[in-house]
């Protein structure tokens, strides 16, 4: 039986992309991207969101392509915000067909039938990529956002990138790994904190350098402290967009504080097992009550 620490490791190992996955990610997006190319006019292309930061969990899906339109498409800007996610729709059911795109609040989602075995494990292949349709704006960009009065949010998914390469340098190279572990307890409960972007914006001022060392400390602390704090407004952090924190109404705030306590209580079950010697029933704690079947138990 392994110990607690090295399931840890193992977790945080079995949480990072493999060489495999990249190179299914990479042949997707790049597919994707050089057929958009010849449907639109695409001044530039680029990975963006918990791909391109490092935050993304496994199974690998929803892998953003940040698609910033040239002059020809400017007029799109003048029309309502649905008839370009449609475009954008319709041009990847030419290609995909009807059942693997959807639309959404931002983005279109291009599924690849991929599916999960037991252990969430999709034998290397990314299941979904995301497309964002965008135009430039001064030093930002605009999206398509639906779910807004206008209809469109300014953003610069940049910044985003930046703010976690500073947060992941000044936690020792750790800063990530929790992140990754708390998106993972999140999708296991049911995904309470929405979106799970939300995590990562509050982490940047949550976890405070430097790195304790102890991943069980730190996940029983951060995990209490989002519950602490989830009814605060959290900004978009380039400052430009909406709230991260406007997609939680009040009772859904509630429901998630109860189930990030739960969790926070759930840690602190398996370290004090762990600290009794009762190693096997710390590890099923860790597994069963927080991260689920990721989490290895040998």
């Amino acid at each position: 039986m392994i110990t607690v620490d090295e399931a840890f490791k193992k977790f945080r190992s079995r949480l990072e992309l493999t060489d495999r996955e990249q190179e299914d990610a990479s042949r997707r997006h790049n597919e994707i991207r050089d057929y958009l190319r010849t449907k639109f006019d695409i001044e530039d292309d680029f990975l963006t969101g918990s791909y391109k930061r490092w935050t993304k969990t496994k199974p690998l899906k929803d892998v953003d392509i940040f698609c910033v339109l040239g002059k020809e498409e400017r007029h799109r800007r003048d029309k309502p915000p649905a008839e370009l996610l449609k475009a954008f729709e319709d041009a990847l059911v030419e290609k995909y067909g009807r059942d693997k795109v959807t639309c959404q609040r931002r983005s279109v989602m291009v599924e690849f039938g991929v599916t999960t075995d037991a252990d969430e494990d999709t034998g290397g292949k990314v299941m979904s990529i995301d497309v964002v349709p965008a135009f430039t704006t001064n030093k930002h960009y605009e999206i398509p956002d639906t779910a807004t009065s206008s209809g469109w949010t300014e953003t610069n998914p940049k910044v985003h990138y930046d703010l976690a390469v500073k947060a992941q340098e000044a936690y020792s190279g750790a800063w990530k790994g929790i992140v990754r572990m708390t998106k993972k307890w999140n999708s296991n409960q049911g995904k309470p904190v929405k979106p799970s972007f939300l995590i990562e914006v509050m982490a940047l001022e949550l976890l405070h350098p430097p790195f304790g060392g102890d991943y069980r400390l730190e996940i029983k602390a951060f995990l209490a402290s989002l519950a602490d704090r989830l009814d605060e407004t959290w900004p978009e952090p380039a400052k430009l967009g909406p709230p991260v924190s406007d997609g939680m109404n009040q009772a859904a705030r509630d429901a998630a504080k109860i189930k990030l306590r739960a969790g926070s209580d759930a840690a602190a079950k398996a370290i004090q097992l762990e600290r009794q010697g009762k190693n096997g029933e710390a590890l099923k704690v860790w597994r069963n009550e927080v991260f689920g079947p990721m989490f290895p138990l040998s």
